[in-house]
């Protein structure tokens, strides 16, 4: 792949990620008294989760319309969403938060989600070396 390809592709996924961070804190914001019922999730839990992905969404959309993505800015957006995965699972494991059958599926299809954009954005860090020379 080349680094003219590789810088294109992250732009895409980094804008995708900045999209499904506002959508689904969108989501999770307005709908968290709604959602804590079906899937037996905290509101709070659910109206912070909301609260947090809005600079995130800001974060990526900025860095994905750089011309070339500043390789900083994207390890702080993997890392990020790292910490997010990880934070997905330690909510399924807190004992005090009991998620419904639907609650469980939609934390882990989210952690999922997150996890490949995450792995996609770390694999495009590999052309960093080589943005500042395209």
């Amino acid at each position: 792949m080349s680094v003219t390809s590789s810088v294109k592709l992250l732009k895409t996924v980094l804008v995708l990620d900045a999209a499904t961070c506002l959508a689904f804190g969108v989501l999770l914001t307005l709908g968290a008294d709604l959602l804590d019922q079906w899937l037996g999730l905290p509101t709070d839990l659910l109206l912070y989760a909301g609260v947090i992905l809005f600079p995130c969404a800001v974060l990526m959309y900025v860095t994905g319309r750089q011309e070339i993505p500043n390789p900083a800015l994207v390890w702080l957006i993997v890392i990020g969403n790292v910490g997010w995965v990880v934070a997905s699972i330690a909510v399924l494991l807190l004992p005090a938060i009991t998620p419904t059958m639907l609650g469980s599926a939609f934390v882990i299809m989210q952690a999922v989600a997150v996890a490949v954009l995450a792995g996609l954005e770390y694999r495009m860090l590999g052309m960093s070396r080589k943005f500042a020379t395209v």
